[in-house]
């Protein structure tokens, strides 16, 4: 996975070669935590489950074989590919010591990753509420999604039956957007 530029510096100059090491010399190009093999395009299901085309079987999230999903299951098959990184198992990209170094595929990273990433999602949402409460009053997602609704409601247009009985303003615009009613 690439790294972004404000954590480049916490990375050792030798990362690639540190990556490589732990992708394809340890992990021998497959996932540690699920076994999927690098740079295959395999059939995936919802929940993990994925096709091995090298033993021709299917596994689960674990790796473990399970049975054939049966046809109701396939319509949810899709084909992704797989592409290893190595992830920081105590999620400290400046502890770079081959144990706290694994290879692991996109979907396995991102679980390995949730807590981190809920906590940024947090810390977004915060950020856009205080930004909201700067320029425009409190932020409410619900208000927004109302003012969408009424601004697509008033530039579409009116069909035959509208046209004969337009609709009064204050229907269009809700009371709970702030600066529309006073």
């Amino acid at each position: 996975m690439p790294i972004r530029p404000a954590l480049r510096s916490l990375y050792p100059p030798h990362w690639r070669a540190l990556s490589a090491e732990v992708r394809f010399g340890r992990a021998k190009g497959v996932c540690q935590s699920c076994g999927r093999p690098h740079g295959a395009s395999v059939r995936v299901l919802p929940g993990g489950r994925w096709f091995d085309p090298a033993q021709g079987c299917w596994r689960n999230h674990k790796g473990r074989i399970i049975r054939y999903p049966d046809l109701i299951e396939q319509i949810d098959v899709r084909l992704t590919r797989v592409i290893l990184a190595a992830a920081h198992l105590d999620h400290d990209p400046r502890n770079n010591r081959l144990s706290n170094l694994r290879a692991l595929c996109q979907r396995c990273h991102l679980i390995h990753d949730r807590l981190y990433h809920a906590r940024q999602r947090a810390i977004t949402y915060r950020l856009r509420s205080a930004l909201g409460d700067l320029f425009d009053g409190p932020y409410c997602p619900e208000d927004i999604s109302a003012f969408r609704a009424a601004v697509m409601v008033s530039t579409r247009v009116p069909t035959l039956c509208e046209v004969s009985r337009p609709q009064p303003m204050h229907r269009l615009i809700p009371r709970s957007i702030p600066g529309f009613w006073g």
